[in-house]
């Protein structure tokens, strides 16, 4: 072996011990960082090729590889926006320019427009709900928003559905004409229940639901605009119902045997489709068990949920509430490969396989915690005793290029 090589290996490992050190560095200096993943240093051999009697000595290759994959603790935090990850997935986000990338690091808060931006400038990304449905694409990016929960202030939603389940008393009396009519006054019924619906602009329709006892085991249904009621807050009607059906019961089990549906044409509003499926006919009392109309008047966010599975839900000033978005997951098939970006983001690379999004809770992807933090998966301790580890190398290494320098300068003497 010449001393050269001796010296250019002993080289070769105080390098290697540098960058070891400086990936310790790093790791202390981002144990607090939110969402940060520990830098290893990873070391390889190259070798030299040698001839018999000569030994050429190589030298040591340093990878600094990254814990993507390693979850860190989570702890509770005061904000409802700060979220972790509790198992697979990383949050979508984007910079300014609309470049997405992955990331752990979930300390959002709300901008001066109401988006969800992290420490690090990124804007967290999700799909929007429209009608209650989520278009999502499974590889790739399009579709994504950035999530505003200032977007829908004072927006009105009509009302399109809804669930009313009530109990008809099976030993009623059946009415005797007339029958409710908007124009009589003596219109006679068995009970009633009044529903508040919402019209395109966002205004209270109040529907009076009328259910009358025809014959055995056969009712009629009838809906009225509250607004056309008389003086006395009743029959006559300024107008005619809205809509009217029969519904007829099993004289055995007392359920629904025609259809469950009405359509109601809710005054300058969309057309209501009012599940009444559920309701039986069975001794005892007239009793509501379910009453629930979707659509919501105009108001303001009064604050926000989120949810295990992604869900974005806003609360209303009015006590209204409404999922307005669904947060994204998206993972790799290999995260420890995947580029580390500054700012606690992760690039897919060739090497990690290309992102797949998904929901929390489903598809293998973790849940979502809110109010709190995931926290770096830097240990100060582990880092201490790696800095020791690698000061010891760095000196064995630094022994033997000195080593070799001596015997440089013995060589040299030799022609004095």
């Amino acid at each position: 072996m010449s001393l050269y090589g001796m010296m250019r290996t002993g080289v070769s490992g105080m390098n290697a011990q540098v960058n070891r050190l400086s990936a310790v560095a790093e790791n202390i200096a981002n144990a607090s960082t939110v969402g940060y993943k520990r830098a290893s240093t990873q070391f390889s051999s190259l070798v030299l090729s040698s001839s018999e009697g000569q030994y050429n000595s190589g030298s040591v290759k340093t990878d600094v590889r990254y814990g993507i994959s390693d979850q860190g603790g989570i702890r509770s935090t005061a904000s409802s926006t700060d979220l972790a990850i509790d198992g697979n997935g990383f949050f979508v986000v984007s910079n300014a320019d609309g470049t997405s990338y992955l990331t752990r690091a979930g300390s959002f808060v709300k901008d001066s427009v109401g988006n969800l931006v992290n420490t690090s400038g990124y804007y967290l990304m999700g799909y929007p709900v429209v009608d209650g449905q989520v278009n999502t694409v499974a590889n790739g990016f399009q579709g994504l928003e950035k999530i505003n929960i200032d977007q829908m202030d004072l927006v009105a939603d009509p009302s399109r559905t809804g669930k009313f389940t009530v109990n008809l008393p099976a030993n009623a009396e059946i009415v005797a004409a007339p029958l409710p009519a908007a124009n009589d006054v003596a219109s006679q019924y068995t009970a009633k229940t009044s529903l508040v619906s919402y019209d395109n602009l966002g205004n209270p329709v109040v529907l009076d639901v009328y259910f009358s006892k025809t014959a055995d085991n056969e009712w009629q249904v009838a809906v009225y605009d509250s607004a056309g009621r008389a003086a006395n807050g009743g029959f006559p009607y300024a107008s005619a119902p809205l809509t009217t059906s029969t519904m007829t019961f099993d004289a055995t089990t007392g359920a629904l045997t025609s259809a469950g549906n009405l359509a109601i044409a809710i005054p300058n509003g969309q057309t209501l489709d009012l599940d009444l499926s559920a309701t039986k006919q069975l001794a005892g009392d007239y009793t509501v068990y379910e009453a629930n109309i979707d659509g919501r008047s105009p108001s303001a966010i009064e604050s926000v949920d989120i949810g295990a599975d992604g869900s974005v839900v806003a609360r209303y000033e009015n006590g209204t509430q409404r999922e307005i978005y669904r947060i994204a997951l998206g993972n790799v098939a290999s995260p420890d490969q995947m580029d580390v970006l500054s700012g606690n983001v992760f690039a897919p690379s060739g090497k990690s396989g290309d992102v797949q999004l998904g929901f929390p809770n489903s598809g293998g992807m973790g849940s979502i915690s809110s109010g709190a933090l995931e926290e770096s998966n830097a240990d100060i301790a582990e880092e201490l005793t790696e800095m020791i580890e690698a000061q010891r190398s760095y000196t064995a290494n630094s022994k033997a290029f000195q080593t070799g320098a001596d015997l440089m300068d013995v060589l040299v003497n030799l022609k004095r």
